[in-house]
């Protein structure tokens, strides 16, 4: 006699989601596998490898007692483990080899079957652990399309695990996978076909005192106890990494700064000799003064007073070498951006007028202030400022101009360009221009625009280039007023 089960629904609906949990959860730390090495990197594939296998088992199992036997049942213990460890095995055996850096689309399609194949088995397993009065067959075609089901879900699942890093990407793709794991235990069920060996039997020599109900409730709170556990350990690691990356981008930008101040060392030069040069001829003045027989009391004062100046706007150019060459923590204040730019043309004005170059300025009168870090700010504009000397060097046919704007934009923004009239650019090195490492110049380190880059957007801005319409390339970035979007 065939026995026909029914299904539990709100058991059915929560191994659905004990798969997709799973799911996102083995997703957010295999992302942790492929730029690991070493001890680490095997540590985060057991772990991933116990968080998909044991919660594709889970689902499994509590879709297993989602259904419903008019006949008492359980579970033999020694094949409900092993198809947990096969589960396991299969998944951290997926993750391994698609994980390498050699992992080509053969290997994909090659661990997708071997995953599938091996979740199927776990499956199947599981069924056969299945104990009561009852003889089990199969229907050739589910039980094949539900091998297909599994062999694709896998693929899948590899597929994604080690390209997707987006949030919302990574919760797409762990419901798809949820699903489509779900779907092939379901699928395997469908084909599953129960015969009563003795009709008229309602005993079944089995322990059945679990209920069904609390058994999966059980079965499932564990797995999500596990899943948390995992994926507070993936948070940890991933603060960790981006303390890490922020500290790397800091000491580049500080080399990056350093570096540009060796280039400026003539403009530099000037700037702190000329107020010295000042004082010196001041001082004097007040010598000559002093020697007279009939005291001059106003011209000193202003003689005086000359040298306070001097003295002052050398310590202010003093100043500001040391804040560029420091390396410190960024400080965010308010600032008037007018100032951060005017501040800036005062270090690189001497490299500009040696490579004969005019330098305008447009700046917006009383621009809202912005919430940024001088330094960090002034490093990104004098860096567009050399880029846009360095590349009008060749230009003999026309004037070497740089126009430097400032205005308030859309959305709350204080937007910032940089216009200059030299070689220009096309739209596909506009974009490459500030990936790491990649330059125009023969002595250039590809570095200065990349960190420029990730400085703006730090501050919640954007920074791009784009070609002039006649001549030369504009390079603009902005930065949210008053610090609304800062990171």
């Amino acid at each position: 006699m065939f026995v026909t089960g029914t299904y539990n629904p709100y058991l059915v609906a929560l191994s659905i989601l004990v798969a997709c949990v799973a799911s996102y959860t083995a997703l957010d730390l295999s992302g942790h596998v492929a730029p690991a090495r070493g001890f680490a990197r095997r540590v985060w594939l057991v772990a991933a490898a116990l968080t998909m296998g044991s919660g594709i088992w889970s689902m499994h199992f509590v879709a297993m007692l989602a259904f419903v036997m008019p006949i008492p049942m359980s579970y033999d213990t020694g094949l409900t483990i092993l198809s947990l460890l096969v589960a396991i095995f299969v998944t951290g055996g997926g993750f391994y080899v698609i994980g390498r850096r050699s992992a080509s689309p053969l290997r994909l399609v090659l661990s997708g079957i071997f995953m599938g194949l091996g979740i199927a088995g776990m499956h199947y397993t599981g069924m056969a652990a299945m104990q009561g009065n009852v003889e089990l067959s199969y229907d050739p075609l589910f039980f094949a399309l539900s091998l297909i089901i599994a062999i694709g879900a896998s693929t899948a699942a590899l597929w994604v695990a080690f390209r997707t890093t987006d949030l919302g990407q990574k919760l797409v793709a762990a419901v798809v996978m949820g699903l489509a794991i779900s779907g092939m235990h379901y699928t395997g069920m469908r084909a599953a076909i129960f015969y009563c060996s003795r009709p008229g039997s309602n005993e079944a020599a089995v322990n059945a005192s679990v209920d069904q109900t609390n058994l999966a409730l059980a079965v499932a709170g564990i797995t999500f106890l596990i899943l948390a556990f995992a994926s507070v350990a993936s948070l940890f690691e991933r603060k960790r990494a981006e303390e890490a990356l922020r500290q790397a981008q800091a000491n580049l930008a500080h080399l990056s700064r350093v570096m540009t101040l060796g280039e400026l060392t003539a403009s530099i030069s000037h700037e702190v000799s000329q107020p010295i040069a000042a004082i010196a001829t001041n001082g004097q003045v007040c010598q000559r003064l002093l020697a007279l027989e009939t005291p001059r009391p106003d011209e000193m004062r202003a003689a005086v007073e000359r040298i306070v100046r001097d003295a002052n706007r050398a310590s202010e150019v003093i100043q500001r070498i040391r804040a560029l060459a420091k390396r410190s923590e960024p400080q965010m204040v308010s600032l008037d951006i007018n100032d951060v730019i005017r501040e800036a043309i005062l270090l690189v004005q001497r490299e500009v007028l040696s490579h004969g170059v005019s330098l305008r300025t447009e700046l917006a009168f009383r621009l809202p202030p912005v919430l940024g870090d001088r330094v960090q700010l002034q490093q990104v504009v004098i860096n567009l400022l050399i880029n846009g000397v360095e590349a009008m060097a060749p230009i003999t046919d026309r004037p070497r101009e740089i126009v430097i704007r400032s205005q308030q934009h859309e959305g709350g923004q204080v937007l910032v360009a940089v216009l200059d009239s030299g070689i220009g650019l096309d739209s596909e090195t506009a974009e490459r221009l500030f990936s790491a490492f990649f330059t125009t110049k023969p002595s250039g380190m590809g570095m200065g625009l990349s960190i420029s880059r990730s400085i703006i957007r730090a501050h919640g801005g954007r920074l791009w280039a784009s070609p002039n319409p006649d001549h030369g390339a504009a390079f603009q970035f902005t930065v949210p007023i008053n610090g609304p979007g800062v990171s």
